[in-house]
């Protein structure tokens, strides 16, 4: 057994000031979180090159940015450090009060109309967590942004992320009525051929997205392209303002227009195909250490999600 000390209390210390300067991207910035000078933190980050005989860090006079292998060091020590963290928490009975900075992805209806009305909530129950919430329909790269959590409309074809199902999320076509007192209701979605229906463009490939409807004789869910004069493309939320607009019919998200429909300003088009959805899925690298701050946030983002379903299928 190896008895030597492997990090002695500066190279820890030092550790710790690059991953503040990586979150950053500022050793000033990390300087005055954490109490200490500028050049101590670019001490510290050369100490660590030193050690290690590689660059962290590419420095210009007004900018710094992790090099690749600096990327990949900052991502094993922060979680390292957020492991040491939990350890002394559970030790002195302090694990029940999650603590430190969240960074989550999410796609812009779901962050609109599901997550972000929670937060409040979620910072009531645990006022010592920062929630950082980057609103996009950009697929992240886990591997050059330091974000805990994505959440996305379905799971990528990535060995290295796991998946975890938040909820199938119910479409429906909507329209305004004044649109459908011009254009007809159509009884069917072979019917839609003479109406214009709004497109979606997929951020990820422009490729624009299918219609989906249940099949009157098998009950299978299919799906069907459409056309129209109007296409939306990075926000489907672009899509929903159209329809709002009287511009045409839409497929979307129920949750997204709920209260249109309640309030009769959009109207629900061919009900006897609906019942089909879309997933959302929560997303993290696998083998990567969830802190109790990240393992929090799931729980009660799970927790609350499950409830509208609920209410939702009632």
């Amino acid at each position: 057994m190896n008895t030597k000390r492997q990090f002695d209390d500066l190279l820890l210390g030092s550790i710790e000031l690059f991953c503040l300067a990586a979150e950053l991207a500022s050793f000033t910035a990390a300087a005055a979180a954490a109490g200490v000078t500028p050049a101590a933190v670019s001490r510290s980050v050369a100490r660590l090159e030193e050690r290690m005989g590689v660059r962290l860090f590419v420095r210009t006079t007004r900018h710094i940015r992790l090099t690749d292998a600096g990327r990949a060091y900052f991502e094993q020590c922060r979680d390292a450090l957020a492991q040491l963290i939990d350890a002394e928490r559970q030790a002195t009975g302090e694990q029940s009060a999650p603590a430190g900075r969240l960074r989550i992805s999410m796609p812009t209806p779901y962050a609109h109309y599901r997550v972000l009305p929670l937060l409040p909530e979620f910072r009531a129950r645990y006022p010592q967590v920062q929630v950082d919430v980057h609103i996009s329909n950009r697929n992240i790269d886990f591997g050059e942004e330091s974000y805990d959590l994505a959440i996305r409309g379905r799971a990528p074809d990535d060995s290295n992320l796991i998946a975890r199902k938040l909820e199938d999320a119910e479409l429906v076509v909507v329209a305004t009525p004044g649109y459908l007192a011009r254009a007809g209701t159509p009884a069917s979605p072979e019917a839609l051929t003479q109406h214009d229906c709004i497109q979606f463009d997929l951020p990820s490939s422009g490729r624009r997205i299918p219609w989906l409807f249940t099949d009157a004789a098998t009950g299978k869910m299919t799906g069907r392209p459409t056309d129209g004069g109007y296409s939306s493309g990075g926000d489907v939320l672009g899509g929903v303002t159209l329809a709002r607009a009287g511009a045409g019919l839409f497929q979307t998200y129920r949750f997204v227009v709920e209260r249109d429909l309640r309030e009769g300003s959009l109207v629900e088009v061919l009900p006897a195909f609906g019942g089909t959805s879309r997933p959302f899925v929560l997303l993290y690298p696998h083998g990567r250490h969830l802190s109790l701050r990240v393992r929090s946030f799931v729980d009660f983002l799970v927790e609350k999600l499950a409830r509208n379903s609920a209410r939702q299928a009632s």
